[in-house]
């Protein structure tokens, strides 16, 4: 084995695992309960897992939760991004950047 295979990044498909996987199922169940979200897609990349919440299966995703191995050393491998495509949280951490989801939870009060 050469020295540059050391070095380099494991190049490949990027998956959940199934912990990850579980807690982001856990967030997706509360939003269908609460009616919000419909829908859901999984995504692998070469670079990024991710995974996409829509209101209606025909619309643009509301959401997307990001895994990027890549960034772990950086700015953290998760990131949730908004409809516009805007960064809402990211981190090393998935059970601290999918919070975002529970300051997202509004009621009506008369």
């Amino acid at each position: 084995m050469s020295l540059e295979a050391l070095t380099e990044p494991q190049r490949g498909p990027v998956f959940f695992d199934r912990r990850e996987l579980e807690r982001i199922l856990r967030v997706y169940g509360r939003g269908i309960a609460a009616g919000q979200w419909r829908d859901y897609s999984v995504l692998s990349h070469d670079d990024a897992a991710e995974f996409a919440i829509f209101h209606r299966s025909g619309d643009a995703p509301l959401y997307r939760i990001e895994k990027r191995p890549a960034l772990q050393r950086r700015q953290g491998q998760w990131a949730v991004y908004g409809s516009g495509g805007q960064v809402l949280k990211r981190g090393r951490d998935l059970e601290v950047v999918l919070k975002v989801f529970e300051a997202r939870r509004f009621t009506v009060v008369d």
